[in-house]
């Protein structure tokens, strides 16, 4: 089993957002922006949908690794950091996953 987290992963987005788009694709993305960025994690999730009912289990795990890369790349742009989304789950957990969903603003 690997080692790699979450968070090494956006050390590594980090890292690459520092260098030239000619050297990085992720400098390449959010040079484009969050409005391109979100319409390639849109993408990328929507083929993590198609690899889960259509596709073998090895298909599903590369679209999701991509679609997770994507999305963190998406926050990188947005100013949202993974300790952000952690902090969320970590609130959203103290109850139920029914009653969190019920407490949420309607709309």
């Amino acid at each position: 089993m690997t080692q790699f987290t979450l968070a090494d992963l956006e050390k590594r987005i980090e890292e690459r957002a520092r260098a030239s788009a000619e050297q990085s694709y992720t400098r390449a993305l959010i040079d484009k922006g969050a409005a391109h960025c979100a319409k390639k994690m849109g993408e990328e999730a929507f083929e993590t949908a198609i690899a889960a009912v259509q596709e073998d289990k090895s298909r599903l795990v590369s679209e999701a690794a991509d679609l997770i890369y994507h999305l963190m790349v998406l926050m990188k742009v947005r100013g949202v950091s993974l300790a952000d989304v952690e902090a969320e789950l970590d609130r959203r957990t103290a109850q139920s996953g029914h009653a969190e969903k019920a407490s949420r603003p309607k709309g």
